[in-house]
């Protein structure tokens, strides 16, 4: 088994509904709890970067997780993620000549976790797994598929992640 690293930087997975202002926030992050249910069984280390939509995400930001992942001493990440600009953070990771032995899975969710029939914990058991398994790369988990940074696109309309 091999130990895995887990980064949080936000997104939809990790917002909860505010009843006062009626707009969705980020309150404490969610994954443990998450992975609590799970009884999730791994060597894992988890790891708040940051809280944000990923429409708010700025290059600062997508610098600060490249470097997070470069001196990340485990070779198997995973990175929760708002899913607008998932793709974006993939090819800049992708991109990024220190991370090509590592294995690397962005992952997140169309509804918060702490709301009903959210994919949020699905789609964190797949990029978990595929973390584990998948050769060197960077990667997408969504929607029970493994997709390659640069070989995936979101789907708006039909709100799932599909292949170029």
């Amino acid at each position: 088994m091999f130990p895995v690293h887990l980064f949080v930087t936000g997104g939809t997975l990790d917002k909860d509904y505010d009843p006062i202002s009626g707009e969705l926030t980020f309150p404490a992050s969610c994954i443990p709890s998450l992975l609590e249910e799970a009884r999730c069984g791994l060597a894992l280390t988890v790891e708040v970067l940051f809280e944000k939509d990923s429409l708010q995400m700025t290059e600062e930001d997508r610098r600060k997780i490249n470097l997070a992942c470069e001196v990340c001493p485990e070779n198997h990440i995973v990175i929760t993620h708002g899913t607008d600009t998932m793709v974006e953070t993939a090819k800049a990771l992708q991109h990024n000549s220190k991370l090509s032995d590592k294995t690397i899975v962005l992952t997140g969710a169309m509804r918060p976790y702490r709301l009903s029939q959210s994919d949020a914990s699905f789609n964190m058991g797949s990029a978990l797994m595929a973390a584990q398994i998948a050769g060197s790369g960077v990667f997408i988990a969504m929607n029970g598929r493994l997709f390659r940074a640069d070989q995936v696109k979101k789907n708006l309309s039909a709100g799932i992640f599909e292949t170029l």
